[in-house]
């Protein structure tokens, strides 16, 4: 009985060992891996505050338009929810992928706070408070200017690393200390509502987002930036994996003194990374103030940009599931609140869970290392005792 059981677990451990070494699948099986573990944890916290596990889990869900919540206002529905849901993962989704662009050439940026505000705050003032431009002109305006302008301070802190090799961590953090408070003196000096102290709303024309909008009976604010966002997934994992830049990037990422010695232009590629980075974090700017929000707090950074790297990793760097993660951390940041209401706990609680999924998310590799270990050591075992004459004792390693 011992025998069957310890082939059994065996048997098991190999099995999970492989689902998180297999090279073709690694990118989706250790993020859910990582999931699983959150959910095993986050269950054994709950039940400690003496909550239901289950009806947490399906409150995340009804507050982002997944399941049916106990009851609705007038006017609005399981699809309003939803949307609104896409209105947040729009900008994180652009944010995760500004930070994977950069980490695939072995840069951490760290600015995408700062290049999210910069850009939101130039296209407030300069085409929010344009009440003239109408909704064709207006919305392209605000795209093109946090493309733009984020790709500016992208830029530059590319050409501080290349030039003057300033670690981009540095650079990036005083950069957002400088738009912080800049901003922040503006907008109390010369844009700042009385009432909310916050900056003044923007016109409905330069809004990316569509508000109050009739959808199957149901009033939803439906943003454009959800298509923008997984638009730039593909086109950013076309460049990363299909094309020769993208391929010169990764080089420079993995090893910068090899990418030098075999011709590749390692400055240039510092500098390219950098900007396309900023510009996409601009689109995150540009869709979190003129799309989720219509308004600026000011000396106030965007947590979005802190919690878009958390985000990237958790998709181990790949656009496709940066989509993904996007979606999981917007159910848990999205969904806090209704959680709170309907189970009775502090809606903090979803930060813990959250951070504790991007705890186990950072361990991924130390989890592959030790199911590739294993499996070595398993494999090693098998000639052992086979040499020994122990063939039953052999036949009980096979997994």
């Amino acid at each position: 009985m011992k025998t069957i059981s310890n082939d059994f677990g065996v048997k098991i451990k190999s099995a999970l060992a492989r689902f998180l070494v297999n090279e073709k699948w690694t990118r989706l099986t250790v993020p859910l891996f990582c999931i699983a573990l959150t959910a095993l944890l986050s269950s054994i916290l709950l039940l400690i505050l003496g909550k239901n596990p289950l009806t947490a889990f399906y409150s995340f869900l009804a507050g982002n338009g997944f399941a049916a919540k106990a009851k609705y206002g007038a006017g609005v529905g399981m699809i309003s929810d939803f949307f609104q849901f896409l209105n947040i993962m729009a900008p994180l989704l652009l944010a995760a992928l500004a930070f994977i662009f950069a980490y695939r050439c072995g840069l951490f940026n760290i600015g995408i706070s700062g290049q999210m505000l910069l850009s939101g705050f130039l296209a407030t003032i300069w085409v929010g408070y344009a009440k003239e431009l109408s909704g064709g002109i207006a919305k392209p305006l605000v795209l093109g200017i946090g493309l733009i302008a984020g790709g500016i301070i992208g830029t530059i802190v590319g050409y501080l690393k290349y030039k003057f090799n300033i670690h981009e961590v540095v650079s990036t953090i005083m950069i957002n200390y400088i738009i912080s408070y800049v901003t922040g003196f503006y907008i109390n000096s010369y844009y700042v509502d009385q009432v909310s102290r916050s900056s003044k709303v923007i016109s409905t024309a330069s809004r990316l987002t569509f508000t109050k909008t009739m959808v199957l009976g149901n009033y939803c604010n439906v943003p454009l930036g959800i298509l923008i966002a997984i638009g730039m997934a593909f086109l950013v994992r076309f460049i990363l994996e299909r094309t020769v830049f993208g391929f010169e990037l990764k080089a420079v990422g993995s090893n910068r003194n090899c990418a030098l010695y075999t011709g590749i232009n390692v400055g240039r590629q510092i500098v390219y990374s950098m900007m396309i980075s900023g510009m996409l974090a601009g689109l995150a700017g540009v869709t979190y103030y003129l799309g989720f929000t219509n308004t600026i707090i000011p000396k106030t950074l965007p947590g979005m940009g802190y919690d878009a790297i958390a985000t990237a990793l958790l998709g181990n760097a790949s656009p496709i599931g940066a989509i993904l993660s996007s979606v999981l951390i917007t159910i848990f940041q999205n969904g806090s609140s209704y959680m709170s209401s309907m189970v009775g706990v502090a809606k903090e609680i979803a930060s813990v869970i959250t951070g504790i999924l991007l705890l186990f998310s950072a361990c991924g590799q130390y989890f592959r290392t030790v199911a590739s270990a294993y499996l070595r050591d398993l494999a090693e075992a098998r000639p052992v005792r086979h040499e020994s004459g122990e063939e039953g004792e052999e036949n009980e390693l096979r997994p």
